[in-house]
């Protein structure tokens, strides 16, 4: 039976934060990255079952669940991790946290990739460490990583590099032979390694792989952490569960450190949740894939016809990039959301003139939300 991603679900009065900001007015909102799509029925499922057991103690991180999470990495990408590798987290972003935090001192500096999703940035100030910004450039058609500039930054006091692959808002899936001379500089000049995965299921483009940089040899494993979650995959951030894997026995302690303190486990039901996924996930996955890629294709195309506006190749997430620095408006986030378009504004990624949709929704509300962008952007070249 096709699963069906099409009828629209009502989000309103739900405590959904992309669509409880608009609350109330005429807005298509298309930011935050979360999608509109019911998560997998194993995963209802599972957590119906659950909740009509009725009791919801104390937990423990479930040992079917680090055995899931293994066997997937090596079906997937032939990487080997031992279950003790595995440190479980409510979510990513705590995760960025602790790794700024705990795994560089007050007079290191942090290399930080830009544009990128403002946790990275958040992280590294909150913490607070410097931090050096190393620009994406736009190399056929593609945001990859300007590695001269990044040499260029290294300074005596850098200490551990930020890496989200696939990359937010870019798109771009990095290449094993990008990654590879990445730990190659990490390893010649003792960085750690902290990568984001978070969106390593959600690969649009044919031929394109994601490959983990912790994958790559014993050296950058030993000096990585490596950040996952189902959570943007299978819709489910809500009821959250993440991991970091971390080979290292010194590192692993040392980012563990807050954990149960500050930082509490994942819910009951996110590890619930996550499990079933895993178990039971595999064809919703696809089947949302191809719905995404062709909401890419239907946003590319109408891009195509807005002035001012341009698109680099997306190839995963559901997360499109756009280049607004040609459109006449000093500021294209306000100038969109006028029109009755709510996207997230280039500038918390570090790179205003830009704006980020969101296109994890039913494509007849993509489609009226691109009129609207259409109307703008027309009004604009006026």
């Amino acid at each position: 039976m096709p699963i069906d991603f099409d009828t629209p679900i009502e989000r309103a009065g739900t405590w959904s934060m992309r669509w409880d900001r608009y609350r109330g007015r005429d807005v298509v909102p298309l930011w935050v990255a979360d999608t509109d799509f019911r998560a997998p029925d194993a995963v209802i499922e599972a957590l119906r079952a659950r909740v009509e057991h009725g009791v919801f103690g104390y937990t423990v991180a479930p040992d079917e669940l680090r055995e899931a999470i293994v066997e997937r990495l090596a079906r997937l990408y032939a990487w080997r991790v031992d279950p003790a590798w595995i440190v479980f987290l409510p979510g990513v972003v705590p995760g960025l946290h602790l790794a700024v935090r705990q795994l560089s001192e007050a007079t290191h500096r942090v290399l930080l990739p830009t544009p990128i999703y403002q946790h990275f940035r958040y992280a590294a100030e909150r913490a607070p460490r410097a931090y050096d910004s190393v620009p994406l450039a736009l190399q056929a058609g593609r945001w990859v990583l300007d590695e001269e500039q990044l040499a260029a930054e290294l300074r005596p006091a850098s200490k551990l590099l930020l890496l989200c692959n696939p990359q937010n808002p870019g798109g771009t899936v990095f290449t094993r032979a990008e990654l590879e001379r990445i730990a190659e500089l990490a390893e010649k000049h003792a960085l750690i390694v902290c990568s984001d995965e978070i969106h390593a299921d959600l690969i649009l483009e044919p031929g394109a792989r994601h490959v983990p940089i912790g994958s790559l040899a014993p050296e950058i494993s030993r000096r990585s952490v490596t950040l996952m979650s189902p959570n943007k995959t299978y819709n489910i951030p809500g009821v959250g569960c993440a991991w970091a894997i971390i080979e290292d026995e010194t590192l692993r302690r040392r980012f563990s450190a807050d954990l149960h303190a500050t930082v509490p486990d994942p819910s009951l039901l996110g590890y619930v949740a996550a499990l079933a996924a895993y178990r039971g996930g595999d064809a919703w996955l696809a089947a949302q894939l191809d719905y995404l890629r062709a909401n890419r294709e239907l946003v590319a195309n109408a891009v195509r016809e807005m002035p001012g506006l341009a698109m680099a190749k997306l190839e995963a997430t559901y997360l499109a990039w756009l280049d607004a620095t040609s459109l006449r408006v000093e500021d294209p986030y306000a100038h969109f959301l006028e029109y009755g378009v709510a996207l997230s504004p280039g500038a918390q990624f570090g790179a205003p003139g830009f704006v980020r949709l969101n296109f994890g929704t039913q494509r007849a509300r993509l489609a009226e939300a691109l009129r609207r962008m259409q109307r703008a952007a027309r009004a604009a070249a006026r």
